[in-house]
């Protein structure tokens, strides 16, 4: 079948798959209140795209209660949070699966409202990300103008990053994803637009990927490289990223990350950057999975716009390891399953993607019940 090579096995780092589609990282803004807890809703969700062998990555979680971009978002910082992801790994693994738990912190793409004390959300320079954002109710604001953060403070974020990793596995995951990607704090460092600090996390492209290199270092030192993977997202433009290094940059950055022998590196393609269901893929863009997989030298995970035979597609060709579905993962609880046999997907409906309840959630049929 022309989806076979989706279904070979791989290693990535301590996790031995059965299959290569992945379920990507996906804001469902579902945890329970208050407090931002993982419960039984989450758990159900989780459990139903688990297959053997599969590999999840969870949403983005906060690492500490500063972290915070969205509400509803879960964190992985308190007891009882820890206790509710318990409840979710316990449903993957009852299944045969991976889950992995992705940690981040959303810097200057926050808002006060947000934020313990309503103090000012933090960021590597005084720059405000374009356009609007959201608030403590949900309500579209403009971006406000961030606080540069000191060392002391990278430092701390640092640690809060380390204790996160330690936290995830505590609660049952077989690893952590760090999200250095699509316009939080961490890719917010990476660009010289976002990124004009004069110290040593600033100006040079060595300087400006420091944070990014001391975040992952110090989750390696926490709980071990074969359980750490990292997501980019080079050339995006998305939350206002913007940087006059280009390759230079990237470069620098993944053959760093290679040298640290992590499980896995997650890239999305930009070609699916700003894409939503009306806007089509930019065909142009350049192909990162082909661009940096020497660099790395370790297993690539490919995002970005893939259907089931461009997935089988790239991961043939050798470029990606394994290919992260988004949008087909929240639309078919059994996705891989359906790839393996051809069989039609459910469409997804976006009205639902962000906060509620089961709507949108965990009541999307699998393929038994639809035949």
């Amino acid at each position: 079948m022309a989806q076979d090579a989706l279904f070979n096995p791989l290693q990535l780092g301590a996790m031995a798959l059965k299959h290569r589609v992945v379920m990507a990282p996906l804001t469902r803004m579902r945890a329970k209140q208050p407090g931002d807890v993982p419960y039984e809703l989450n758990a159900e969700y989780y459990g139903q795209r688990a297959s053997e062998g599969g590999l999840l990555i969870t949403e983005a979680t906060d690492i500490n209660p500063f972290t915070k971009g969205y509400r509803s978002v879960p964190g992985v910082y308190t007891p009882a949070q820890i206790a509710g992801w318990k409840k979710v790994t316990a449903a993957v693994h009852a299944k045969g699966g991976f889950i992995v738990n992705q940690i981040w912190h959303v810097g200057r793409v926050s808002h006060s409202s947000l934020q313990p004390g309503g103090v000012l959300p933090v960021a590597p320079s005084a720059i405000p990300a374009p356009g609007e954002g959201f608030n403590a109710d949900g309500i579209a604001v403009p971006y406000e103008t961030p606080r540069e953060l000191t060392v002391d403070e990278i430092a701390a974020i640092k640690a809060d990053f380390g204790q996160a990793a330690r936290n995830a596995r505590e609660a049952g995951f077989d690893g952590v994803e760090i999200h250095g990607a699509n316009g939080y704090l961490l890719d917010q460092f990476l660009h010289d637009g976002s990124n004009q600090r004069t110290d040593e996390y600033g100006g040079s492209v060595e300087n400006r990927a420091r944070f990014l290199l001391e975040v992952v270092d110090a989750v390696v030192a926490g709980i071990g490289g074969d359980k750490v993977g990292v997501r980019l997202s080079p050339w995006s433009g998305i939350l206002g990223m913007q940087d006059s290094t280009g390759l230079t940059l990237w470069e620098h950055v993944i053959a760093e990350l290679g040298k640290r022998k992590i499980a896995y590196l997650h890239l999305i393609e930009p070609r699916a950057d700003f894409t939503n269901d009306e806007r089509p893929l930019d065909m142009d863009a350049p192909d990162v999975a082909a661009l940096f997989k020497k660099a790395f030298g370790g297993p690539i995970i490919s995002a970005g716009g893939f259907l089931p035979d461009t997935a089988a597609a790239a991961v043939a060709s050798g470029k990606s390891d394994a290919i992260a579905f988004g949008r087909p993962f929240i639309a078919n609880p059994d996705l891989p399953e359906r790839i393996r046999n051809g069989a039609p997907l459910n469409k997804h409906n976006r009205a639902t993607f962000y906060g509620g309840a089961a709507e949108g959630y965990t009541d999307y049929p699998f393929l038994a019940a639809a035949e």
